[in-house]
């Protein structure tokens, strides 16, 4: 397997122009001649369709939701990051691109990044053009506030509910296609294969949630847009249905996975309240704008907390990192969250949570400016824990949320299997170890915008697939293979429901390769998930048949797949020995406790090759070089 990235000569703020301008063009009148499909409608696999589709490209769109607005790119709340500078607070395309790539703990592609911050000035145009409704200041000029790990107000932000506005502006743009006819939409519909034709990717299998029927679609090239695999862990803030089944299908076509252990713990979410619970739930990062984080100085102190005195709180992320405070980023916050809850110093049930307190805020801002900027949050949260934020703090802990890691692409979000390309959060390629907040509906939109509608012309006008059709027999092996695992995992009529096995897998990623890892740890988990997927095959129960609606048959073969990810997850995080971003090797760490990177000896991206049934898998390097920024240890204080 060859990782050449494929990154254009020439200065950093030169490479995207200079590319765009060297790519093969497709003449417009020919590409009406081109199928191209787009699976995931959410902003990435949306804004790629709408924009493919308005190119004059016959697009196939598949979705497993009823439609395209139920993406979970809705459920996104606080911002979307992009280098305007209009508060004139000394933001620039540079920063942007420096703030991210320190972020991610210098994991990350310099010329992805640098991509990434310059087309982000074009998104909110884009957005603001289509009818977003970003929050204005009283003169009319657009509103930014602040995120984690930048020094500057650059979040551009419609109250908490910025996924929800951004993926209705896509939407719309996308309906507009069906309606011409360029668009093609395949609701209800998840694929379960990739086909591959000469070594190129040719269409996917899918299967019809409703009906059940396994239906072929070819296409010249192919584009997954499916989002994270956060699930891996059981309980997460992703959407029950957000699953890793489509790039994993890929990964085990030939398509490499980068850096898969490099997973997001975001640090305010609502804490676990018992076994009960399926998911759990953000509480958007925009909020420690105004709220400040802490918990009592004493271990086991159970006073409510409007009794303890102001000497008696430690506002821990102000002690610690007094650059940033409270908005330092997700991996470090998460951490020393983690950290005063191990001390015995946490607060409500089980002691696993810290308070995000605006009592400052509304007594220097006044509640109507609050309940304006954040209304809708802090009543999302009273609903569920029937409490009020105005007049209590809020009960926060970290919870899985993102994964920056994903299918390996080049420049041009290729994978390693031509005709395959990967967008948005289901590829590595721009956050490297940690992804500041804002940063990934900014990646979504540049990638099915701005990047993904040229960089794929230039593949069909290089290429020039041979036309093909569904009779080929690499799309019957395809239909075949999926019918037997089908019949296979009706048939096995266990004991225990897909539900017990995922929650048990979750429990044994979070203990071992969560929040912190060591060799230990994640060696016990490279015993438990192997003898836990040995367990499934024999054991699992899936009621029904296939040829209906059945949501515990999708759930098997979601969780089936998650056994294998996990594995791979642990097998990275074990051969990295360093830490780095929200991969936290208790091996590595500074004297006071932060994350201490090998620059000498992992300063590259973990592309991981499938090595067939049974056998391990391969271990890929792409030498990572800065040549822009200096390799630093991080530091926020």
């Amino acid at each position: 397997m060859e990782l050449n990235a494929r990154i254009p000569a020439g200065p950093l703020e030169k490479k995207w122009d200079r590319h765009r301008f060297e790519m093969k063009l497709v003449n417009p009148a020919n590409k009406r001649k081109y199928t191209v499909i787009v699976v995931g409608s959410g902003l990435g696999g949306g804004a790629a369709a709408a924009t493919l589709g308005e190119l004059g490209y016959n697009v196939k769109c598949f979705c497993f939701q009823d439609s395209p607005r139920r993406a979970h790119s809705i459920a996104a709340q606080g911002g979307i990051n992009a280098a305007k500078n209009y508060q004139n607070d000394g933001d620039s395309i540079y920063r942007l691109f420096y703030d991210t790539i320190k972020g991610g703990d210098f994991r990350a592609r310099e010329a992805n990044v640098y991509r990434l911050a310059e087309v982000s000035v074009n998104i909110i145009d884009q957005c603001v053009a289509q009818g977003v409704p970003f929050a204005r200041e009283y003169g009319g000029l657009l509103a930014n506030r602040s995120f984690g790990g930048a020094q500057v107000s650059r979040t551009f932000y419609a109250r908490g509910q910025t996924g929800q506005q951004l993926l209705l502006g896509a939407y719309q743009a996308l309906e507009r296609q069906i309606h011409l006819g360029t668009v093609t939409m395949f609701p209800r519909t998840e694929m379960l294969d990739l086909v591959m034709i000469e070594g190129r990717a040719r269409g996917i299998i899918t299967r019809d949630l409703v009906t059940g029927k396994i239906e072929s679609h070819v296409a010249d090239a192919v584009i997954l847009g499916t989002g994270g695999y956060g699930n891996v862990f059981y309980l997460s803030t992703n959407a029950k249905g957000s699953n890793a089944t489509a790039i994993w299908r890929a990964y085990k076509r030939g398509a490499a996975f980068a850096n898969p252990c490099f997973t997001q713990i975001h640090p305010t979410c609502i804490p676990v309240s018992g076994e009960h619970q399926s998911k759990l739930t953000l509480m958007s990062e925009s909020l420690r704008n105004d709220g400040r984080v802490w918990v009592p100085k004493e271990k086991g102190d159970k006073r409510a907390p409007t009794q303890i005195p102001e000497t008696e709180r430690d506002y821990f992320l102000e002690r610690k990192y007094p650059s940033f405070g409270n908005l330092a980023p997700r991996d470090i916050a998460s951490r020393a969250a983690k950290e005063v809850c191990d001390e015995g110093r946490g607060v409500g049930q089980g002691g696993l949570g810290v308070y995000l307190d605006f009592a400052d805020s509304i007594k220097r801002l006044g509640v109507e400016v609050i309940r304006e900027r954040y209304g809708n949050l802090f009543e999302m949260y009273e609903r569920i824990t029937d409490e009020n934020p105005y007049k209590l703090p809020m009960r926060i802990y970290p919870a899985v949320h993102y994964t920056m890691g994903g299918l390996w692409v080049d420049y041009n979000l290729m994978s390693t299997i031509e005709g395959l390309h990967v967008i948005g959060e289901a590829n590595f390629s721009d956050h490297g170890a940690n992804r500041l907040g804002a940063s990934a509906l900014m990646q979504g939109l540049a990638d099915g915008y701005f990047v993904i509608p040229n960089t794929i012309g230039n593949y069909l006008a290089t290429a020039k697939p041979a036309k093909v059709d569904t009779n080929h027999h690499a799309f019957k092996s395809a239909e075949a293979l999926i019918a037997e695992r089908t019949k296979k995992l009706l048939s096995i009529d266990g004991k225990r429901t897909v539900d017990s096995f995922h929650r048990e897998l979750g429990r044994i990623m979070w203990d071992y390769c969560g929040m912190a890892r060591n060799d230990a740890g994640l060696r016990k988990a490279l015993e438990l998930i192997p003898q836990l997927r040995d367990e499934f095959w024999r054991n699992v129960n899936v009621p029904g048949s296939d040829t209906h609606l059945n949501q515990a048959l999708e759930k098997a073969g979601r969780v089936a797949d998650f056994f294998e990810l996990a594995e791979l997850m642990c097998i990275d995080a074990l051969h990295r020995t360093e830490s780095c971003g929200g991969h936290f090797r208790e091996e590595s760490q500074t004297p006071d406790g932060e994350a201490l990177r090998d620059d000498e000896h992992f300063a590259y991206v973990a592309a991981w090759g499938y090595g067939g049934e049974g056998e391990p898998p391969i271990l890929h390097k792409e030498p990572l070089v800065f040549e822009n920024v200096k390799l630093s240890q991080r530091s926020y204080k």
